[in-house]
């Protein structure tokens, strides 16, 4: 159960990170009165939605001490998706934070 609950939590940090893309996407076209028409938005927070619930299995079965940190890689996963999809650029001191970021998992999981 705890290799599922790894995936689990692996699921939840890209669906956080397409999330927050549908959010970016749909921000064009953002005005609050028409929150309700807004596709991507919408399809943004329900992605949202579906990375809580992976969070959750995956607390339920690991330390949150653990997990907590490994859903840090949601913010690899946005740099990676923003640039591929995007386009946008990434620089330097983002690809050092991404490796201080992994180096920080791999610490926190060694046993």
């Amino acid at each position: 159960m705890i290799l599922f609950a790894y995936l689990s939590l692996l699921l939840s940090t890209i669906l956080n990170s397409l999330g927050a893309l549908f959010l970016k996407k749909g921000s064009k076209d953002f005005k609050v009165w028409k929150l309700l028409n807004n596709k991507k938005v919408i399809f943004g927070f329900f992605i949202y939605l579906l990375s809580t619930i992976f969070f959750v299995f995956a607390v339920k079965f690991l330390p949150i001490s653990i997990a907590y940190p490994i859903s840090s890689l949601s913010y690899v996963w946005v740099v990676v998706f923003s640039a591929s999809t995007l386009k946008e650029k990434v620089k330097l001191n983002n690809w050092l934070g991404i490796i201080i970021i992994i180096l920080g998992i791999v610490l926190l999981n060694l046993r």
